[in-house]
């Protein structure tokens, strides 16, 4: 997908047995403030959207909630996260999602060169610009945390 849009990014790879986020950023040597990890949300009114927020930080769902433009919102149950997104858990990725949903990333990710998200599976990163991202996914920046 990356390829097909001629977006740069690097492919990173490391030990699919680091799941946690902290783990993820220690295996890579990377601060945890520019890893993002993915998480899949629904509102009131069964709306899913998808967000990224750093990960040593959590999403405050008021904020994702107003961003978007919900009166309320919760993660979605961990079951429903491969059918409805068609990753696995600790591989979910705001890229290629098997359905298109909004996408939220918070907008700490603008105070880097280049962030890493998960590449579609455990044990893979991409990295790459923030605003490439944004473009990929449809993205916006939004404040997602505290």
């Amino acid at each position: 997908m990356l390829d097909a849009a001629k977006v740069g990014y690097t492919h990173h790879e490391y030990d699919e047995e680091a799941v946690d986020g902290e783990s993820v950023a220690r295996a890579l040597g990377e601060n945890p403030e520019c890893v993002f990890k993915t998480l899949v949300c629904v509102n009131d009114k069964h709306e899913y959207f998808v967000f990224d927020v750093p990960v040593n930080g959590e999403l405050n769902l008021k904020k994702a909630a107003k961003a978007a433009k919900s009166k309320s919102i919760a993660m979605i149950h961990l079951k429903e996260l491969l059918p409805l997104t068609g990753y696995i858990h600790g591989g979910c990725s705001p890229l290629g999602l098997k359905k298109p949903f909004p996408v939220f990333v918070d907008e700490t990710a603008m105070l880097f060169d280049t962030i890493f998200v998960s590449a579609g599976k455990r044990g893979a990163q991409v990295e790459m610009k923030p605003d490439d991202l944004l473009r990929m996914c449809g993205g916006t920046y939004a404040d997602l945390t505290d």
